[in-house]
């Protein structure tokens, strides 16, 4: 049979249309009508007060730094277990990531671990739901509004996950989302800043556009536009945007196809877990998931590394997740580490991801469990 990759973009179809749209309007640089269409979906189904489509989830998280006054020195609590892109925006600014040990059940920051890790030099919590699974949101809220910190969700892979029937991306000051083709909702290359307080509405709009008051300008609130604020060129195009709305309008479908082929692994991996060959994610009951990802959690690194090879020579791209960041060299550079990170250095040798994509066939899920079965039997 071809080889079944670890991940393959779905297109609805309507994306051309849309393009095809995008191209006979004739503005193509950004913040143009599917811009807007895609920020009013956002507001309307996560619930935040404002969104800004960004060029990436990293330019969001990279504003949502700036948003948050980060200054040399200041800290910034954070799982190790994340990308790197959770704190490079926030080094950029001169910031040190702070990080701290992640749970054993979803893999999420340990939110017991937070309040040992604030100092005099703490500025925010980012707190990252990982697998579209969402964090113990209530806590760490209180632990940020105890010692006035900001609360910014990495809320990449979430979309369309919830916690306690809140969005995720809607319950921290600031949040960041992703349209990576890796995601459940694409673009190619994409993101959003969702802004959950309007104290930070007027700020994000001027740092989104260069630095200048260019949107207040066209609303006719000052009579010319002109820089006054650091900024960057976050937008994305207006290319991108069409193809996202495509997408977006397509979220509820993408999201139950999604859940349909996780359930289905679920299911069929039960018996190995009750065999503790492998351990299976756990969905805390106040959690509803996207279906990001579906991974194992093997005995060991070896096993690990066995499985993930083994299942190449029958034609299945499975993979291994993040290199926690405090172990790399960046990490070790920039960030600073608080307590034991126990379940880190642990949880990270074990995980394998399986193939999940929207249009996987039955033929292929079956041939992959099946091979997994084979394997560690």
């Amino acid at each position: 049979m071809k080889k079944i990759p670890f991940n393959r973009p779905f297109v609805t179809g309507q994306e051309y249309v849309y393009l095809q749209k995008a191209i006979a309007n004739g503005h193509l640089s950004g913040n143009g009508e599917f811009t807007k269409k895609c920020q009013q979906w956002l507001e309307s189904n996560i619930g935040c007060y404002k969104s800004l489509l960004t060029h990436s989830c990293t330019g969001a998280l990279e504003m949502a730094a700036i948003l948050a006054d980060i200054h040399p020195g200041d800290e910034v609590i954070m799982p190790s277990y994340t990308f790197v892109s959770t704190a490079n925006a926030f080094v950029l600014r001169g910031g040190v990531p702070v990080f701290v040990d992640i749970r054993p059940d979803t893999l999420n920051i340990d939110e017991s671990k937070i309040e040992e890790a604030i100092t005099s030099k703490t500025k925010a919590i980012v707190p990252v739901h990982y697998a579209g699974v969402g964090v113990q949101m209530d806590l760490i809220n209180e632990i940020a509004h105890k010692y006035n910190l900001l609360v910014i969700e990495d809320a990449a892979q979430g979309v369309m996950s919830s916690y306690k029937s809140k969005a995720l991306g809607s319950l921290g000051h600031l949040a960041a989302i992703s349209f990576h083709e890796t995601k459940n909702v694409i673009s190619g290359e994409g993101g959003a800043l969702l802004i959950n307080h309007p104290e930070f509405a007027e700020r994000a709009e001027i740092i989104w556009e260069k630095g200048t008051n260019r949107s207040q300008f066209f609303r006719g609130q000052v009579d010319k536009y002109t820089w006054v604020d650091v900024g960057s060129s976050y937008l994305p195009s207006e290319i991108n945007a069409a193809f996202l709305w495509a997408q977006l309008e397509a979220a509820e479908e993408i999201k139950e196809r999604r859940l349909a082929v996780w359930q289905q692994y679920h299911q069929a991996f039960a018996d190995l877990e009750a065999q503790n060959k492998v351990r299976r994610p756990i969905i805390p009951a106040d959690c509803e998931h996207n279906a990001h990802m579906y991974y194992l959690l093997l005995p060991d690194l070896e096993s690990r590394t066995i499985l993930i090879d083994k299942l190449k020579e029958y034609d299945i791209n499975s993979v291994f997740h993040y290199v926690p960041l405090h172990s790399s060299p960046a990490g070790k550079k920039y960030g600073k580490i608080s307590g034991d990170l126990i379940y880190t250095n642990e949880l990270s040798n074990r995980l394998v991801r399986l193939p999940l994509w929207v249009q996987i066939s039955e033929y292929e899920i079956e041939h992959i469990i099946t091979q997994v079965h084979r394997l560690l039997k």
